[in-house]
């Protein structure tokens, strides 16, 4: 077998508070907060003297997990504009289902979320809306449709 299940995405912020409350209050639920430093983080990681902070969140349902990292050294560096637009290579989002996605979007909107463009019905299956979250994130939201 090569793999069992995905165990978590991670995601590297520098303001942890705030994506800790930004993913809270989508419905992620706060696992746990701790420091990784040390030989085993260095080695994994490939980078040297290690120290950072790691929140692990979970969704209701305990079937996924959101690593959020905060590296205190070395310190976090950005190659690329955080805004940038959906169609650039690589990891583009993270996507969640939601309950009520024009509830979900208004909730968000005091944590800092702005939607890259406008709630979208996809035939009568879905409403899609992505919005960007802390540190640049781009977090789609779908609501399925009964």
């Amino acid at each position: 077998m090569a793999i069992q299940r995905m165990d978590n995405v991670g995601i590297v912020v520098e303001d942890m508070d705030a994506a800790v409350a930004f993913f809270e209050e989508l419905g992620m639920e706060l696992e746990g907060r701790t420091e990784v430093k040390g030989p085993v983080a260095d080695q994994c990681t490939g980078l040297d003297g290690v120290h950072c902070d790691i929140a692990m969140l979970r969704t209701p349902d305990g079937h996924s997990r959101l690593e959020l990292s905060s590296y205190r050294t070395p310190k976090a560096t950005v190659d690329t504009p955080r805004n940038r637009p959906h169609n650039i290579l690589g990891t583009h989002r993270v996507m969640f289902a939601v309950t009520d996605l024009e509830d979900t979007v208004a909730r968000l909107r005091p944590h800092g979320a702005e939607p890259l463009g406008r709630i979208a019905r996809y035939e009568d299956s879905y409403l899609l809306c992505y919005v960007r979250g802390p540190e640049g994130i781009i977090v789609g939201l779908a609501e399925q449709l009964h």
